[in-house]
C-alpha cells in the first residue's frame, strides 16, 4: 500500500513540479530575447541553477503547506420558505481519497466537519480518487461512519473512474445516502442529486423536478450537481441553491485562469435571478498535493 501511494505522489507530483519550470526557463528565455537577462545568467551558470531548484523547492515546500491548511468558507442562506428550526450545512466536494489522500488525512477532514454540528452533510461528487482499492483496503467507510449528521451526496466522474457499481457499494457500505437522479425530502429541505454528466442518459434536471414541483415551490431546494456545466437549468427550475465542485478551481496558478475561461463560474458564490450557487474548488486534490493561487476548503452554510 505505501509504495503504491509513493509512486502515485511522486508520478503525478512531478506533473507540476515540470510545469513550473517550464514557466520559469520560458521567463527567462523571453527575459534574454529582450535584453532584460543577461546570456550569461543562463547558460552555464551554476549559481543560477542552485538559486532555481531551491526555490522551486521553497515554492512547492509553501504550495504543499498551503494544501494542507482547510479554510472555512462561512455562507448564510436567507430564505422565505418555512424552516422549522434554523438549519446548518456542511458541504464539501473533491476528497479524492484513495492512494493519494489516506484514511488518516481523510479523519482529519471528518474531525473538522464534526466540529461544525452540522445538521447535514452534502457532498457534491468525486469522494472516490482512482481505485476503490484503497478505500477497502483502510476501510475508510468505517471513517465515514464517525459523521455525527446525515450524509447525502452525488457523483462525481472520479465515481466512474472507479468503477459505478463498486462505488455505489462503497457509499452503501459508508452510510452515504446517494441521490442519483433523484429528489428526496429531508426535514424542511428538499434535496436534489443529479447523476454526473459522465453518463450521457441522466436525466434532464427538469425531468427531476418535474415529479417534485410542488415541493419546490413550498421547500427549500438544495441541489448537488458535481460539475458546474449549464447553470441556467437551475434558474429555469427554480432551485434555491446549487452546489458543485469538479474544477479545483484550476488548482495551481495559471491553470486557474483557463477554468475560469471554461466555466460561467469557476469558484465561489455566484447568483443568477433567484437562484443561489456555490462552486467549490475542493476539499482533497487531484495529482500533487500542491495549492498555489488557489485553496481547499470546506463550506459552512447556515439557514435562516
Amino acid at each position: 500500500m505505501w509504495m503504491a501511494c509513493t509512486i502515485y505522489d511522486v508520478a503525478n507530483s512531478s506533473i507540476f513540479v515540470l510545469l513550473y519550470i517550464v514557466i520559469i526557463f520560458l521567463v527567462l528565455d523571453l527575459g534574454r530575447l529582450l535584453h532584460v537577462i543577461p546570456r550569461e545568467w543562463i547558460f552555464q551558470n551554476q549559481y543560477t541553477s542552485i538559486v532555481l531548484i531551491i526555490g522551486v523547492f521553497v515554492l512547492f515546500l509553501y504550495a504543499n503547506i498551503h494544501y494542507r491548511h482547510k479554510y472555512r468558507e462561512q455562507l448564510t442562506l436567507t430564505t422565505e420558505k418555512p424552516l422549522s428550526h434554523p438549519l446548518r450545512l456542511v458541504m464539501a466536494s473533491d476528497l479524492h481519497v484513495g492512494y493519494h489522500n489516506s484514511r488518516q488525512e481523510l479523519s482529519r477532514w471528518i474531525d473538522l466537519i464534526n466540529a461544525e454540528h452540522p445538521d447535514y452533510v452534502l457532498i457534491a461528487g468525486d469522494i472516490i480518487d482512482i481505485s476503490i482499492r484503497p478505500l477497502i483496503e483502510e476501510d475508510m467507510a468505517s471513517e465515514f461512519q464517525r459523521i455525527e449528521a446525515p450524509v447525502y451526496a452525488c457523483l462525481g466522474n472520479h465515481e466512474y473512474y472507479a468503477g459505478n457499481p463498486a462505488a455505489q457499494q462503497f457509499y452503501r457500505d459508508a452510510g452515504i445516502h446517494l441521490l442519483r437522479d433523484t429528489a428526496v425530502i429531508v426535514g424542511d429541505l428538499l434535496l436534489i442529486g443529479r447523476d454526473d454528466r459522465t453518463n450521457p442518459h441522466r436525466k434532464p434536471l427538469r425531468q427531476i423536478v418535474a415529479d417534485s414541483s410542488a415541493q419546490v415551490a413550498s421547500r427549500l431546494t438544495v441541489l448537488l450537481d458535481h460539475q458546474p456545466y449549464h447553470l441556467e437549468e437551475a434558474e429555469q427550475q427554480g432551485v434555491d441553491f446549487q452546489f458543485s465542485g469538479h474544477t479545483h478551481e484550476g488548482q495551481m496558478w495559471p491553470i486557474s485562469w483557463i477554468t475560469r475561461s471554461l466555466y460561467e463560474c469557476a469558484f465561489g458564490s455566484y447568483q443568477r435571478g433567484h437562484t443561489r450557487y456555490y462552486i467549490s474548488s475542493g476539499l482533497g486534490i487531484w495529482g500533487g498535493k500542491f495549492r498555489i493561487g488557489t485553496r481547499s476548503e470546506y463550506i459552512v452554510m447556515d439557514v435562516k
